[in-house]
């Protein structure tokens, strides 16, 4: 019997064992998914190959190495890998974090200035065009070694997009362009929103997590968990005279490839140009002049979307954007099935004033910071979920509401974005009998 078999019709064992593990059901209106997909070593191990491997993954902002040499190591997909700027030619590059001769890590530092990379291993040394410069006893190596081929490995596709650097490891993915989809006009807005450009606030969240990766994919652009869990920010608001009257209304929105957001209006400030009693009366001036200043630039209409519409963006498969009370870019990835590494930064304007970036910095920290009101929140939710599935009895989670209408904010269609994807990504890998 199919996937989509109609209720009332009965299914042998057999048949619930090559069930696939996302069953979406239009008829019924009925979209599950299967816990083996949140706690398979065999789902884990597919996933690395199949999504994490053809997939267009973030890097970091160009922001973060704006001088010749500039550099940032970074794991991406779960391999280490660091972007420089060329001191020769001025590119972005980004790099197999390995030396060519034995596989030693190159660049060790997080972040710096170099022209060059030197291995300590055997001090194989490369430029940051990725060209070997030095062997030492260069001699003593008989004909037949091509030193030029031995340069740096690079990721075999790099594109940018309004300063957000993408590299992927599957030379025949479509480009990047094609790849975002909707998502793009979403980075539109973020980046319009600062005034046109953009950096990276210098310094990192990282953290990790003992849940599955695509729970917090899930959670963050969850709009309907927002009132139980962080119940504890609204009364905060409440206390510092935010009026919460007026609720939170938005909806979620599929934009393709299994990039997905859900944007709404809501009672609460944002730094980027719309003022609350929560910044205090000296704010005010300024944050209305950068509001003035976006009607002008873009006309009313898209100036209310930047400042008074928030959004939370994931783009495929992990990179999500919180454009909500600060701008926080975040990305992760799963060592285990029940482990995620996540880094955050903060975005912000370019020569943004001192004070507004202090009130942007306030605004990232008390909510989506280390110890702010939403981070320990839903780590602890997700923890939770991660937990209950040993309790076993339970096969599937329901992601379900919503279907049959419009979605709100508060409804799951940009989940079932997320899921579709993935589990086209998958294919058989994706099977119940495959995942045991």
């Amino acid at each position: 019997m199919s996937a989509g078999a109609g209720p009332g019709v009965s299914r042998t064992v057999e048949d619930e064992a090559q069930l696939p593990l996302v069953v979406d059901d239009p008829v019924t209106q009925r979209f599950r998914v299967h816990r083996s997909a949140l706690t398979s070593p065999e789902v884990h191990r597919a996933e690395v190959d199949r999504v994490f491997g053809k997939s267009w993954l973030y890097v970091g902002h160009e922001s973060e190495i704006t001088e010749p040499g500039d550099y940032v190591r970074r794991s991406v997909g779960g391999r280490p890998m660091f972007m420089v700027r060329g001191v020769k030619t001025g590119n972005v590059n980004v790099f197999h974090n390995t030396c060519t001769h034995r596989g030693a890590v190159v660049c060790r530092q997080d972040s710096g200035n170099s022209k060059v990379f030197q291995c300590f291993y055997h001090a194989w040394t490369f430029d940051s065009e990725g060209k070997l410069k030095g062997v030492p006893g260069r001699d003593a190596y008989a004909g037949g070694l091509d030193f030029d081929e031995l340069g740096l490995k690079r990721v075999p596709r790099l594109e940018t997009y309004r300063g957000f650097v993408f590299a992927s490891f599957d030379p025949n993915i479509v480009d990047l362009l094609t790849y975002l989809a909707g998502a793009k006009d979403y980075l539109d807005l973020v980046i319009d929103g600062c005034g046109g450009s953009a950096e990276l606030v210098r310094g990192s969240h990282q953290y990790s997590f003992g849940g599955n990766w695509k729970l917090l994919v899930e959670n963050s652009f969850d709009g309907y968990h927002a009132e139980s869990t962080h119940d504890t920010y609204f009364k905060y608001l409440v206390s510092l005279g935010t009026d919460l009257r007026g609720g939170v209304l938005g909806r979620g929105v599929d934009l393709g490839n299994g990039h997905a957001v859900i944007e709404y209006s809501s009672p609460w400030g944002r730094p980027v140009a719309k003022w609350e009693a929560l910044f205090g009366e000296d704010s005010r001036p300024e944050i209305d002049r950068l509001r003035a200043d976006l009607a002008e630039k873009y006309g009313e209409e898209r100036a209310h979307a930047m400042t008074e519409v928030n959004r939370n963006l994931v783009i495929y498969p992990n990179l999500v954007i919180n454009d909500i009370m600060a701008v926080v870019v975040r990305t992760f990835y799963p060592p285990a099935p029940d482990v995620v590494d996540v880094s955050a930064w903060e975005l912000a304007p370019l020569n943004e004033s001192p004070a507004l970036r202090q009130r942007r910095l306030d605004s990232f920290l008390t909510f989506l910071g280390p110890g702010g009101f939403a981070t320990p929140d839903d780590a602890e939710a997700l923890e939770s979920c991660q937990q209950g599935y040993t309790s076993g009895g339970v096969e599937w989670n329901d992601i379900s509401r919503g279907m049959g209408r419009d979605p709100v904010a508060s409804d799951e269609e940009q989940m079932r974005a997320f899921w579709r994807r993935w589990q086209q990504q998958m294919g058989t890998a994706a099977d119940r009998a495959d995942a045991k």
